[in-house]
């Protein structure tokens, strides 16, 4: 059993004392990586290294608080300024039961004025409206001969239910589910098939992991789809895509294989905010 340096435990807890935590911090436990952090809270792991200063990926120590959100934006002490209305020199005034052609306008330190209206109306016709257009002039219509416009009836269809970050989602392997979602097991569905079979993107998205860095997974593909939804694909025999590159729905992104596994496999997983789902309620019926 390797031997720990209490004091430097102890001098490790006291540095970091005065480091934030709560929702958005995590703190770093033994045997943790980036990358495992970022997929459990739904973060690219290039991210969580740039929101911490962090440059090689396998730096993070125990006990370490990493920021794992973005940043908000910056802080006004939560006081709220508001900056007055700039006003303008001119101040129309007139009383509500004065006609509007005997406003006055008054001027700062030369009294009153009286203006006329700017815009006059005129009931429509033809002539009114060819002579108005020809003349560059805007125009208002008499409250008589206003035209009522009639809603679209497309626009009265009810907007669809689906929220801002739900993704259509789509069968990542044709192959057969050999293993169900399981809150203590199996955190996604596994597919049996052969090797070299096609792993397809579930949904279009940006990949943010490409590699072997995650123990248990082999080699891993993560496609990140939104601010809400990652999807992983592990075991894969061979990766067809690299990190920061975008896929589409039903592209094919890497081969089937048994890395890490003890049978050919995908492995495929739906995080929400970086939490397993089962990805049954997600894809669409077979």
């Amino acid at each position: 059993m390797p031997a720990i340096d209490r004091n430097a435990t102890a001098q490790s807890r006291a540095a970091i004392g005065g480091q934030p935590s709560g929702p958005g911090y995590y703190t770093v436990k033994r045997g943790d990586t980036l990358y495992r952090i970022a997929l459990e809270n739904g973060q690219d792991y290039r991210d969580v290294a740039g929101w911490n200063n962090i440059v090689n990926p396998s730096s993070i120590k125990e006990g370490q608080v990493l920021r794992v959100a973005p940043p908000s934006a910056p802080e006004s002490g939560g006081a709220v300024v508001a900056n007055p209305v700039a006003s303008g020199d001119v101040v129309e005034s007139r009383s509500l039961d004065q006609p509007v052609a005997q406003a006055t306008t008054t001027m700062p330190g030369n009294g009153s004025v009286k203006r006329e209206p700017r815009v006059g109306k005129e009931p429509y016709s033809d002539e009114a409206y060819a002579r108005l257009n020809k003349n560059g002039e805007q125009f208002a219509l008499a409250p008589d001969s206003r035209v009522e416009a009639k809603p679209d009836p497309a626009s009265t269809v009810p907007a669809a239910t689906a929220g801002p970050d739900d993704v259509p989602w789509l069968w990542p392997s044709s192959g057969k589910v050999v293993a169900s979602y399981s809150e203590a097991g199996s955190k996604g569905l596994d597919f049996s098939g052969r090797a070299g079979d096609p792993v397809i993107a579930a949904g279009d998205g940006k990949v943010v992991y490409a590699g072997a860095g995650l123990r248990g997974y082999g080699e891993l593909v993560i496609v990140k789809h939104n601010a809400t939804f990652l999807s992983a694909y592990a075991h894969n025999r061979k990766i067809l895509v690299k990190e920061g590159q975008q896929v589409s729905r039903g592209q094919k992104i890497a081969e089937m294989g048994n890395t890490d596994a003890d049978s050919v496999k995908l492995h495929f997983e739906i995080r929400k905010q970086g939490k397993p789902v089962d990805p049954a309620q997600y894809l669409p019926k077979r």
